[in-house]
């Protein structure tokens, strides 16, 4: 499955015409959320302990180490940017989808570093950004990864409020979820890792669906 990831790309059709989550909506207080998160690194740092190590897992220069440090970080960002969403935003629709996003990538980068722990890989490695990727580092604009904010973007986003937040915060994500998805696709072709591309498959498949999502709300707040 492939997707265009150009900053026009229209996603599948299978959001409601609304525009709404399907779940009821909730707000996670801010020690509840921060509970869950910390519970996912125990739960990852606990599924990498019980992993069990044997002979030829990645190396420190395979695409898998190097998509698994990449996607961390790139995930690190949207859970940022979700996270800033979530505390400030007065639409519920936003509030759960940034919640659960916030939720689904941290639990994802708990996973991929207690693999990359299991390996006795370093979470970092030093090779540049998207170098396990063919021509991948020709993708970086700024030396930032597909689809990442600039750190004058986030800044806005900080400061925004009402709808122009959660205008902001959709454009940014929808961005954010297309270049994640290039990346993940990217994996799943140059691996031969079960779980690796799995999880990969998992990332392209939310992904898309959450840009359903994104695009029913954003023509919402831009008609509404």
């Amino acid at each position: 499955m492939t997707v265009s990831t150009g900053p026009d790309a229209a996603a599948p059709a299978a959001a409601p015409a609304d525009g709404t989550t399907p779940a009821g909506t909730r707000r996670y207080g801010p020690a509840w959320l921060a509970i869950v998160l910390i519970l996912g690194v125990l739960l990852g740092a606990a599924g990498g302990f019980l992993g069990a190590r044997h002979l030829g897992t990645p190396g420190d220069d395979s695409p898998e180490a190097g998509f698994l440090r990449d996607m961390s970080t790139h995930h690190a960002q949207a859970v940022e940017m979700s996270m800033i969403e979530h505390a400030n935003s007065a639409n519920p629709d936003l509030v759960t989808l940034s919640g659960d996003i916030a939720l689904t990538q941290h639990g994802q980068i708990s996973t991929m570093k207690a693999w990359l722990r299991d390996w006795n890989l370093s979470l970092t490695g030093t090779r540049p950004a998207m170098a396990w990727m063919p021509d991948g580092q020709g993708s970086l604009r700024n030396g930032l990864m597909p689809g990442m904010a600039t750190p004058d973007q986030l800044a806005t986003l900080r400061k925004a409020t009402g709808n122009d937040l959660d205008v902001q915060y959709l454009t940014l994500m929808r961005q954010h979820h297309l270049g994640g998805i290039h990346m993940a696709q990217a994996i799943i072709q140059l691996s031969d890792d079960d779980k690796v591309t799995e999880l990969a498959k998992t990332m392209v498949a939310g992904q898309q669906s959450e840009i359903n999502l994104i695009d029913g709300l954003l023509a919402k707040l831009k008609t509404g």
